[in-house]
């Protein structure tokens, strides 16, 4: 089964991503123009993520969607998994999708 995320996206386009900022390249993976400061010292966050939509987050929510740093993301976003992945539930998922109109996900589907 292909991941529901490439037709989704409303995690990206509603949740805030911050994490330390031992993460931003050079020494870290995550492209240093795409992070912005965050309030808790030491601390950095996915620019646009505070505003409502990732500025690495490309296509239209709901339809096709994919990450433009997908293999560089941060532990936050690799943490975020849809719900019934791997048969864990994650009901920040659900409530990403409602957020944008979106049914949940069929968790019988995605537990396969």
């Amino acid at each position: 089964m292909s991941s529901p995320c490439t037709t989704c996206g409303a995690c990206c386009a509603g949740l805030r991503v911050q994490f330390h900022k031992h993460h931003v390249a050079p020494d870290g993976l995550v492209p240093a123009d795409l992070v912005v400061p965050a309030p808790a010292r030491d601390h950095v966050r996915l620019r646009g993520t505070a505003e409502g939509r990732c500025a690495a987050l490309d296509g239209e929510v709901g339809r096709c969607v994919s990450c433009s740093i997908y293999a560089l993301r941060p532990p936050p976003c690799r943490d975020f998994g849809f719900q019934g992945e791997d048969g864990r539930d994650n009901p920040g998922c659900d409530e990403a999708r409602a957020r944008h109109g979106l049914p949940p996900l069929d968790r019988s589907a995605s537990a396969a």
